[in-house]
């Protein structure tokens, strides 16, 4: 939906909500045009029922406003005196409706300052549960969100079972752009295994300025932006699925191109403007390798220098190393038992692969090889030619097409490129782009199996891991629980300050209630 779109379903809202509840404004002592005054309506609303004027901001946050407007619903009913579990069944069940039966059939009287402390336990803990609800959603959607690391494409720096916080205000809190969806779930509702939410309607993308740029080198949350297969083992069903943009899978990969760079990769090594590019000293490199040995390696060597090794044929007496980096392999190669150690799955330059983007044979690259590309800007345009067009047409046609709304189709007649039936001999980006890689570099499905990152996609920055479980060996990492992802030399944790802290609280919260007790 346009913001138009959404405007008039906004006003549409406003004559259902004045249709139905100007006589209680009235009885409530308001005059009952204030029923018809947007957002004004809202605040006095609030003082009719007794609640905060704030009330009214949550109604305008997307998914929170979910919960909200049945607790308002209710909350109206309770201050008219119509609070039997029967009223409440039945507002709920007709989404607020039955408030037009007894804004024209009842003859009700307006609670003025009625209690808001509820008269059962049972209605104590649902008030809770509510709230704790709401304020979650607010800190999932626009704070902080729990992630967890699902595979090895960032390994040393980000292990599999690492669960991380990853901050929304780093780069900016993107608005939910789902309008309907279950509070604090992604894809699928845990358990049931069903669709979270409906595809439609969508609110416009927005997203809230942050306080820092996504710098080269960042380890960055973002949508997976081709997530548009037949089936998604979230649901098992084998139909297919249309994702919203805040609804496809999420992935985390290290940003090693930014908007503006020229991007190359040689021998699996990321080149940006002719540079090899520097990573961070927590970041290194791995690739895949094969050893052959005279005789089996030590297992407990095997463990400590290089983690774990996928597997070893005892007929051939040859290892395969899932990820190691290339000063490993030196040391490998100067074992007494190493025979050779050559790269796994390596293709040379010029071997094209069909599955590496821009997925052209005129282009013949591959994993290990490919570039130079551009990586788009805002704001910059380039020229569009059946040459470049494989790099840019996604863009064109749905990054800044139909997922935005607008109704984009690139074709080609013999050499010349036409966009909507018009010939296009150049193009201006309207979004920012990235170039998202895993450090694993043959463990890793990233940029070079799809392309480009819109800015749209990124959800943001992770900066704590707050649990670490291996699970291979079942059991927690101790020496990673209450690190920070980013920063320099090995990582240290906080967690034995974290729990004096919570001792700390702890004691002053008993000490203080105990000293209330004694007044």
């Amino acid at each position: 939906m346009t913001w138009t779109a959404w405007f008039i379903f906004f006003l549409i809202v406003q004559l259902i909500h004045f249709a139905g509840t100007w006589k209680l404004y009235q009885k409530a002592g308001r005059k009952p045009l204030e029923a018809a005054i947007p957002v004004y309506n809202a605040i006095v609303l609030m003082k009719i029922i007794n609640r905060p004027w704030w009330w009214t901001i949550l109604l305008f946050v997307p998914i929170v406003n979910l919960v909200m407007f049945p607790v308002i619903w209710v909350e109206t009913l309770r201050s008219f005196g119509r609070k039997s579990t029967a009223d409440t069944i039945l507002v709920l069940v007709t989404l607020g409706l039955y408030i037009y039966y007894i804004n024209y059939t009842q003859d009700v009287t307006h609670i003025k300052d009625r209690s808001l402390k509820p008269t059962t336990s049972t209605g104590e803990w649902v008030s809770s549960i509510l709230f704790a609800v709401v304020a979650a959603t607010i800190v999932h959607a626009y704070i902080m969100q729990p992630f967890t690391i699902p595979t090895s494409s960032l390994e040393k720096t980000l292990l599999v079972g690492d669960f991380l916080f990853v901050s929304k205000f780093h780069y900016g809190a993107r608005m939910p752009m789902t309008a309907v969806s279950v509070p604090m779930t992604h894809d699928t509702i845990p358990f049931v295994r069903k669709k979270s939410y409906l595809p439609k309607p969508q609110i416009p993308y927005v997203r809230i300025p942050g306080f820092q740029k996504i710098k080269r080198n960042d380890i960055v949350v973002f949508n997976w932006p081709t997530d548009t297969v037949n089936a998604f083992h979230q649901f098992g069903d084998g139909k297919y699925h249309y994702k919203p943009i805040d609804k496809k899978s999420n992935y985390v990969k290290r940003c090693v191109g930014v908007p503006g760079d020229s991007l190359s990769i040689k021998g699996g090594i990321v080149y940006i403007n002719g540079e090899q590019n520097d990573l961070p000293d927590r970041a290194k490199v791995q690739f895949s390798y094969l050893v052959k040995t005279n005789a089996p390696l030590n297992p407990q060597m095997l463990v400590n220098r290089y983690d774990i090794t996928d597997g070893y044929d005892y007929q051939n007496n040859t290892y395969l190393f899932a990820a190691i980096s290339e000063e490993s392999s030196h040391m490998l190669k100067n074992h007494p038992n190493v025979e050779s150690v050559t790269r796994f799955n390596y293709k040379g330059e010029g071997e094209w692969n069909p599955t590496v983007f821009p997925y052209d044979q005129r282009y013949p690259w591959n994993n290990s090889f490919m570039g130079p590309l551009y990586i788009p800007e805002a704001g910059k345009t380039v020229a569009i030619t059946h040459e470049t067009i494989p790099f840019y047409k996604r863009i064109i046609e749905v990054y800044e097409g139909s997922e935005m709304g607008i109704d984009n189709n690139i074709t080609q007649s013999g050499t010349e490129v036409l966009l909507n039936g018009e010939p296009i001999a150049e193009y201006t980006f309207k979004m920012d782009y990235y170039w998202m890689m895993g450090d694993n570099r043959n463990n890793s499905e990233d940029a070079r199996t799809w392309g480009f990152v819109p800015y749209n996609h990124v959800v943001g920055k992770p900066v704590f891991i707050w649990m670490s479980w291996d699970g291979i060996n079942k059991k927690v990492r101790w020496d990673r629980v209450f690190t920070t992802v980013g920063g320099s030399g090995k990582p240290v944790s906080y967690l034995v300050y974290f729990l004096v802290a919570l001792g700390i609280w702890f004691a002053f919260s008993y000490f203080r209630k105990r000293k209330s007790q004694t007044k």
